[in-house]
């Protein structure tokens, strides 16, 4: 259950791109508090599956192809987002004033609930781990809950340090602007090949 979670929050998606760059173009707090919220985002959406999203979307089939093309679209502006990013001062010569950590960490949530890869990703643990193992699912379930929370938190949070390494790397607006294309380009293969 373990390896599970953690291969699911470590591979390349939507949050981790956008975790990339909050380690890179901000202050660690910021990066910090994305994972965070992303994080706590994921064990809210696989309690969901868990608790009976499952049934509903299976009596539904029509909601959930509606609500994964929804959310795509959601992505797909956040890479249009990212690809338009202006480039940043380096950290160093930054002003002191920075947006709310709360921003960072709302960012985090909305982007993990609407990821489609959380969601399928989720629904595969659920109908894995918790719900055929036990005569006690909801007990599966917390466990599964908290092995997700740590691996998430494991995974997201490589992702960001992974941006704070590169943060010297980025001192001229021109690697910056590439690091936001690339970034850009992967978020919309992350999301076709989720919806392939």
């Amino acid at each position: 259950m373990a390896g599970f979670a953690l291969v699911g929050a470590i591979t390349p998606g939507p949050v981790n791109v956008l975790a990339l760059r909050h380690g890179s173009q901000g202050p660690g707090y910021q990066a910090l508090m994305y994972v965070l919220g992303a994080s706590l985002s994921y064990v809210v959406v696989v309690a969901c599956m868990g608790f009976g999203s499952t049934r509903m979307l299976g009596q539904h089939p029509g909601m959930a192809h509606s609500a994964q093309w929804l959310c795509a679209a959601y992505l797909l502006w956040l890479a249009w987002q990212l690809a338009r990013a202006p480039a940043l001062q380096p950290l160093a010569v930054q002003p002191s004033h920075h947006p709310s950590p709360w921003q960072a960490f709302n960012q985090g949530v909305a982007v993990q609930i609407l990821n489609p890869k959380a969601w399928l990703f989720a629904l595969s643990a659920v109908g894995l781990y918790a719900l055929p193992q036990s005569h006690l699912p909801h007990a599966n379930l917390g466990w599964l809950c908290a092995i997700s929370l740590l691996a998430c938190l494991i995974g997201v949070g490589c992702w960001a340090a992974l941006g704070r390494m590169l943060i010297r790397w980025l001192h001229t607006p021109r690697r910056q602007r590439a690091l936001n294309l690339a970034l850009a380009l992967l978020l919309v293969v992350s999301v076709v090949t989720v919806l392939a």
